[in-house]
């Protein structure tokens, strides 16, 4: 099994102690990138990736090692601490860079039989909204089963959350990887996603723009071919 952790920030805190540890305890290969300090590029909104096609888009190459290591990953973690009740700058700037592969463009089949897992940290509240930030581009994505998993840590780093927390975490992290491993080569889409898909497939057909169009075509989606079959 092959993980993949987005960080959405470079220092290792309490929501990248337990990203980490999620990770590790996955087994398998695994690879991290932190945000910004692999990629620190905001979207210009020149919508080339819409109507052209990725490779137009003007970070394209930059972008290209994280995107590579999500589409060969069985595991796509998204990690961001609560910044103003909300994930950091540097997750969302990230993000926006996929808005080509939303179901309604152009989604990138592989992922309808992928997990993927949304962890946040706060010193207080903010966590469901931050977990929502991530869990909506996985969601149009396409990802197949998608867990959140947030904890007030009281804290603002890592040394300072208690032991009683650190085992609840432990406790929480264990359960979790064992739930992703059960599930490992077994994943497809839930009824929600069909329904956006089929959606999606009805719009399709009728056409959106070239670019989209095109690639729905060619995968057959716009008939009777489905990703997770």
């Amino acid at each position: 099994m092959k993980t993949v952790i987005i960080h959405g920030q470079s220092h290792q805190g309490s929501t990248y102690h337990i990203a980490h540890a999620l990770g590790e305890k996955l087994g398998g290969e695994y690879k991290e990138f932190f945000l910004p300090r692999d990629f620190d590029k905001f979207c210009v909104g020149c919508n080339q990736c819409f109507m052209k096609g990725e490779e137009s888009c003007p970070h394209y190459e930059a972008l290209l090692p994280l995107t590579k290591a999500m589409d060969e990953a069985d595991v796509i973690i998204l990690a961001s601490p609560v910044y103003v009740y909300h994930a950091t700058g540097a997750m969302k700037a990230f993000l926006d860079h996929y808005g080509y592969r939303w179901m309604m463009h152009r989604p990138e089949g592989t992922m309808f039989r992928k997990q993927g897992v949304c962890i946040c940290t706060a010193a207080g509240a903010g966590i469901s909204s931050t977990n929502k930030d991530m869990a909506d581009s996985l969601f149009f994505w396409g990802v197949g089963k998608i867990y959140r998993y947030g904890k007030g840590v009281a804290a603002i780093e890592w040394k300072g959350v208690n032991e009683k927390k650190r085992a609840s975490i432990e406790k929480a992290t264990t359960a979790l990887a064992n739930r992703i491993r059960k599930r490992h080569g077994r994943v497809k889409p839930g009824i929600k996603s069909r329904v956006w898909f089929f959606a999606m497939h009805l719009m399709q057909r009728k056409g959106f723009n070239e670019a989209d169009a095109r690639y729905w075509k060619e995968k057959g989606w716009t008939g009777n071919g489905r990703p997770w079959k």
